[in-house]
């Protein structure tokens, strides 16, 4: 038997090309580079430069996603951007991406779960994909969150950094079963109550100003480990899968203590967790495309590898993707 299935055919990234090392940091302010890796295992990030939008990240990334997947523009019917930081309140930042492609037919729109936004996203396309109306997407997560950053906060300002990460997935006929390639199952949450824990304290309706950034760090910490377990444990539920099955796992690039417990809870393997929180930092719906971009450009998940993502955000939101790569 033959199932449809949203299959990658290409990853791409893109990063600013300014690099803030925690040693810079220290001289804006009251921290060390050893107090920040001791506690998130971050060494570095990338600011987008004065000018250096939100929808420019993301075309760079689409554009290297879709030459490593061998398609032309003209071949994407859906672009779902995942992004918390988009250039403006409306339109949606995809349909600049759409322009700039040169796509001008199919659909384009942002999609806003903060930190999970590319689950989110894939989720959403996977729905598109499978369901016929469309055959091939751009999946894209993209942020600019120093511009949401109070510079002043050394509790939050050290943990975020700027980026852009992409896949295109493809509708295949594909065997069914988990041997079959493409998304074999997602799972996705939300509870409104977690607001106060991880927020932005403005926006167009509530103060009219773009706002900064919020988080109680030991209350999303607390609840994270649990959360990802959660939607983790539901798709191996959904599949018959363990984490014995896995190649590879592929988390949110928040903290490397939350990855690091998550996967010791899931009893995977360290040597199967993509970790690029340290040269990237807190890159929210950009951290996942942009780990799968460095996984795949070295070799180390290749066709037929089973793939775990997993992630959290504000809101809270937090879901799961498990692919056959």
């Amino acid at each position: 038997m033959v199932t449809r299935r949203s299959v990658v055919r290409g990853v791409g990234s893109h990063l600013p090309a300014r690099v803030l090392t925690n040693a810079e940091l220290s001289t804006m302010v009251d921290t060390s580079d050893d107090w920040i890796v001791q506690r998130s295992g971050i060494r570095q990030r990338h600011i987008a430069a004065e000018g250096e939008t939100t929808a420019e990240l993301g075309l760079k990334a689409a554009q290297a996603a879709l030459a490593h997947a061998g398609l032309d523009a003209q071949d994407i019917d859906l672009i779902v951007l995942a992004t918390s930081t988009p250039d403006r309140t409306f339109p949606a930042s995809a349909t600049a991406i759409q322009d700039r492609l040169g796509i001008r037919h199919g659909v384009a729109f942002d999609l806003q779960a903060v930190c999970s936004g590319f689950v989110f996203g894939v989720t959403t396309a996977d729905k598109f994909l499978r369901s016929g109306s469309h055959k091939r997407a751009l999946v894209i997560g993209a942020e600019t969150f120093s511009r949401i950053l109070d510079w002043t906060d050394r509790t939050t300002c050290v943990l975020f950094g700027d980026g852009a990460g992409a896949i295109v997935l493809e509708a295949q006929d594909q065997p069914d079963g988990t041997a079959g390639r493409g998304v074999l199952t997602t799972h996705l949450r939300s509870d409104g109550r977690h607001t106060p824990k991880l927020y932005v304290d403005g926006g167009p309706s509530l103060t009219g100003t773009v706002g900064h950034l919020r988080m109680e760090g030991r209350e999303v910490f607390k609840h994270a480990v649990g959360m990802i377990t959660d939607v983790m444990n539901d798709a191996y539920a959904a599949t018959g899968t363990t984490s014995e099955d896995l190649d590879w796992f592929v988390p949110h690039q928040a903290n490397k203590r939350i990855i690091d417990a998550s996967a010791e809870k899931l009893k995977i393997a360290p040597e199967k967790v993509v970790i690029t929180v340290d040269r990237h930092g807190n890159t929210s719906a950009a951290s996942i495309p942009l780990a799968l971009d460095v996984a795949v450009k070295d070799g180390r998940i290749k066709q037929g590898d089973l793939v775990m993502l997993e992630a959290m955000g504000g809101g809270f939101t937090w879901g799961s993707a498990l692919i056959r790569w």
